[in-house]
């Protein structure tokens, strides 16, 4: 059974440290973001990442977000990041929008995250708990929404806990997330920002940062 924390968006440094030492360890942990909950593990670890995928019931063709606490990170794992991409970390991270990035090498971010895709989508958080867990660990870290495959992504605890309280080893409760809705996923192409998937940020908020750039 998953050791608990019940921090309601509060930071518990000494809970935040020991789900990050999970992490550390090669499991996977669910935690808070801004848009909905998250069950995560250390992208850098491809066995550790494995697990997701059978805690969720998740295709392995579906690729991982990756999320990180720092433009460092960011440039650990991608080739390069081009002007308009700058703007729209710039303007959106910490935050609910998530870039697809070209990767440097399945050596640093192993296929099962990318489902063997050449690119990488990231994002940045701005959820406290998240971004605490992110730098403790000291690693960049995949996670989908925390959820069964198929089913509503958890907004709080309560609505996934009884679905994956065996499956992880660590549960930091930060209450009900902000936002409720998934990330805009976007790739840049040239000058062009195409979105992948909608959500909190619009078209319309991503059309200025193309006309800014």
């Amino acid at each position: 059974m998953a050791k608990y924390s019940n921090q309601k968006n509060k930071i518990n440094y000494e809970e935040i440290e020991e789900a990050a030492n999970e992490i550390k360890k090669g499991n996977i942990v669910l935690f808070p973001t801004e848009t909905v909950y998250g069950i995560g593990a250390n992208a850098l670890d491809e066995k550790a990442v494995r697990k997701i995928f059978v805690a969720k019931g998740r295709a392995g063709d579906n690729p991982l977000i990756v999320h990180v606490s720092s433009i460092e990170m960011v440039e650990n794992i991608v080739k390069e990041i081009s002007h308009l991409e700058q703007k729209l970390i710039e303007n959106f991270w910490p935050g609910p929008l998530t870039i697809i990035f070209g990767r440097k090498s399945s050596k640093i971010i192993p296929n099962v995250v990318t489902a063997n895709l050449d690119t990488v989508g990231i994002r940045m958080p701005s959820n406290k708990i998240a971004k605490a867990l992110i730098e403790r660990a000291n690693v960049p870290i995949a996670a989908p929404s925390a959820n069964i495959s198929g089913k509503p992504s958890g907004t709080k605890v309560e609505d996934i806990i009884d679905e994956l309280e065996n499956k992880v080893s660590y549960i930091l409760d930060g209450g009900f997330v902000d936002i409720g809705l998934e990330s805009t996923v976007v790739r840049v192409n040239k000058d062009e920002i195409n979105i992948l998937r909608p959500g909190k940020i619009t078209k319309s908020q991503l059309e200025k940062m193309r006309s800014k750039s």
